[in-house]
């Protein structure tokens, strides 16, 4: 950890921006928690969780085109801020929803407040690299995972608390405070002058369209941008499912401090156990894994295929999990598969996409991201609804779909380290993408 704790020391803009998603992403679980039960209190449909977590993600998708623009045209920092503070404003509002029949502003609402979120991410995973020195990029990145799935693990768990004890409304409130502490702190972030001449001709759709030129010139670097889609389609429907187990299947499984706790109705205790072990595997699986492979983009290909693995085990796993224990087992797996798969791939495409295109790549990638999370949350929501399968069944259908996104990576994979100088032959790409596109 000596060196992670270094980074923070040493990095006065890199600290800044870590603060501030540590409180951002406190919030952020809150949220979820909160507008889950929120959903589950006023509704009784699978539909309706399915619904939810859509409007969530349909955003990100639709609006991230237009989000790598900005990034890549403006001031990332300033546009941090700013959705900072809107997002406040925006979960501000969720305390005006009250009855059943308000579920439709609800769903706008959420539909506001990611919208924002779309605006916001590429701006933070493309600034990543123009505040870190790249051999510690990797470093950065497993620690900012570590804090996600810290703060997944404490947030989840403690707003599972604050929605069962002091009701959904505080937990709306806290996130929206944490919201206006993260621009506080991005505020302080001084960013170093960045040559943007190049890949500014036209209007916003033409520079679109030239992020998209440029992904398809270099074939390699749009394959590591389909890295995280790949996944979400096997992912994505855990978000749902995970509620349906916490709820359905194991909800007494904690009775004793769901009593402490007034929990145990809901199912809120043992929702909140399977986020914390799953922070636990999304922050400490990247970690132990870089130590193990290290930094070089051979390894850390190959730590997203040892990641695909493990989720595809994972999830399966979760399926036949007869009690909590075994399924939080597989959970961890889970999400040490998931969070490897997410720092390894991120980490490669902030080291080889020049900065003037990271902005335009990472708003694709988390556009595809969105797009495939959404279906694989759609699908689940009418076999659960309409199909007539169990909760176990869709879990098998993400678990085969893992499976065949592991076969996929597993060929391009050896397809592409058959030789000993991939990390060379990447690295004249790094250099040589610019003028490909004069």
């Amino acid at each position: 950890m000596r060196e992670y704790l270094s980074l923070l020391r040493q990095n006065a803009n890199y600290r800044n921006l870590w603060l501030g998603s540590v409180i951002s992403f406190l919030g952020d679980w809150f949220n979820l928690i909160a507008s889950a039960e929120l959903i589950s209190r006023l509704t009784d449909s699978g539909l309706a969780v399915s619904t939810l977590f859509l409007v969530r993600f349909l955003p990100l998708f639709l609006f991230s085109p237009i989000a790598g623009v900005l990034a890549d045209r403006f001031n990332r920092r300033n546009i941090m801020i700013l959705t900072d503070v809107l997002r406040a404003l925006t979960v501000f509002s969720f305390l005006l929803i009250q009855s059943a029949d308000q579920i439709w502003l609800f769903y706008l609402l959420t539909f506001t407040q990611f919208t924002l979120s779309a605006l916001f991410t590429p701006a933070k995973s493309a600034v990543l690299a123009n505040i870190v020195a790249k051999e510690d990029l990797v470093t950065a990145n497993a620690l900012d995972s570590f804090t996600w799935s810290t703060m997944l693990a404490l947030g989840a768990f403690a707003g599972g608390a604050v929605a069962a004890v002091f009701g959904v409304d505080a937990a709306f409130v806290a996130d929206a405070l944490t919201f206006l502490l993260s621009a506080i702190f991005i505020s302080r972030i001084i960013l170093p002058e960045r040559d943007r001449a190049e890949s500014y001709g036209g209007g916003g759709w033409l520079q679109f369209i030239d992020g998209l030129r440029y992904l398809r010139l270099h074939r390699f670097i749009f394959a590591i941008s389909l890295v995280k889609a790949g996944g979400s389609l096997a992912w994505g429907a855990i978000n749902v499912l995970e509620i349906s187990y916490a709820n359905d299947y194991f909800a007494d499984s904690l009775s004793r401090l769901g009593s402490m706790l007034n929990l145990a109705a809901t199912g809120a205790a043992t929702l909140g156990a399977i986020y914390f072990v799953s922070g636990l595997g999304t922050g400490l699986g990247p970690i132990f894994m870089r130590r193990w492979l290290g930094d070089v983009q051979r390894r850390l290909m190959l730590g997203i295929l040892i990641g695909f693995i493990m989720l595809t085990v994972g999830i399966y796993g979760l399926s036949v999990a007869p009690a909590l224990p075994l399924f939080l087992l597989m959970s961890f797996i889970r999400t040490v598969g998931s969070g490897t798969v997410w720092v390894f791939s991120a980490a490669m495409l902030q080291m080889i996409v020049p900065d003037q295109y990271r902005g335009r790549v990472f708003s694709t990638e988390f556009a595809l991201l969105t797009l495939t999370q959404s279906i694989s949350i759609f699908v689940a929501g009418y076999l659960l609804d309409t199909a007539g399968f169990d909760t176990r069944q869709v879990t098998v259908v993400s678990a085969a779909t893992a499976a065949i996104v592991t076969v996929l990576w597993a060929i391009f994979y050896f397809a592409n380290v058959s030789s000993d100088d991939l990390d060379k032959r990447i690295s004249r790409r790094q250099e040589s993408s610019s003028a490909d596109l004069v």
